[in-house]
């Protein structure tokens, strides 16, 4: 959905509060498509700064799909967006200080909503995603869920001079 700032931007600097529902209905990464299970709408507030300099801010809820890191089920993973951007238009992508946001999701005078969220899913992503602390992963030989059984696969990472450490366990489980 594209949001037209001529409002803010014009001569009169009317600030932007807007209501905007998620049309996604899936977030695609690279080659990963990963499905929204539920979204509340994103709310944005643009206010004019100063010359072409924007502050947006936002506020939103997804829930997403996201396999577990260690044995690939999926889980439901909620994302809390709550962001504050500052952008002059002046100053092209790639050369604005430190202090000042990229803007690839301004075009002229359109705000495109879903680029901007694209950019805050990306940015408020979990670095490790687990279906429960103890999770405990897949075999990396035959790929066997861990959390639902044993494998029969023999752990041949071993060190071989521990053959005997790993018989002493193998016989007495309680140890």
């Amino acid at each position: 959905m594209l949001l037209n700032l001529s409002d803010v931007l014009g001569e009169q600097h009317k600030t932007i509060m807007e209501e905007i529902p998620v049309e996604m209905s899936e977030f695609q990464y690279e080659t990963f498509i990963y499905p929204i299970l539920s979204k509340d709408p994103l709310t944005l507030k643009i206010e004019h700064v100063k010359n072409r300099e924007l502050l947006i801010t936002g506020k939103g809820k997804l829930v997403l799909e996201i396999p577990c890191d260690r044995c690939l089920e999926p889980v439901k993973t909620e994302l809390v967006l709550d962001f504050s951007k500052d952008v002059d238009l002046d100053v092209p992508d790639g050369e604005q200080p430190e202090e000042l946001d990229e803007t690839n999701y301004i075009d002229g005078y359109e705000l495109d909503v879903e680029q901007l969220l694209r950019n805050e899913v990306l940015i408020g992503w979990p670095t490790k995603i687990l279906c429960s602390d103890d999770c405990k992963g897949i075999c990396n030989i035959c790929g066997q869920n861990l959390n639902q059984g044993a494998c029969d696969c023999e752990d041949t990472g071993l060190d071989p001079r521990m053959s005997v450490i790993r018989d002493i366990f193998k016989n007495f489980k309680e140890v």
